[in-house]
């Protein structure tokens, strides 16, 4: 699945977090009670991939980042609808979101 205009577009509007807002989120909300996570093992596998994809050039994306970046537009289309607009919505939608880089209390694009 290469990665064309329309995904790398879709992909960076929906992900409105810089990799260092990303990052930080993740440390933050590992460091919760009874956590050990390390800070660049803070999230799960899928915000560690988006983190990533953040740093990467478009050049050097693979078919499984693909993969990721379609999975992580459909998941932010799927919670905040076509054209969202900014809102708090509650704590665990909004960690689910911000999770995969995308901060619904920001405009998008």
């Amino acid at each position: 699945m290469p990665v064309d205009d329309a995904l790398w577009d879709e992909f960076h509007a929906v992900v409105n977090m810089t990799s260092r807002e990303l990052r930080d989120w993740l440390a933050t909300n590992a460091s919760g009670s009874g956590s050990d996570a390390l800070p660049d093992q803070a999230g799960t596998d899928r915000s560690r991939a988006v983190l990533d994809l953040l740093g990467k050039r478009r050049t050097d994306l693979t078919a499984d980042d693909a993969r990721v970046m379609r999975s992580v537009v459909d998941q932010v289309h799927d919670l905040r609808g076509e054209e969202p607009e900014p809102t708090a919505g509650d704590a665990r939608w909004r960690r689910r979101l911000m999770s995969v880089g995308h901060d619904p209390l920001k405009p998008t694009g």
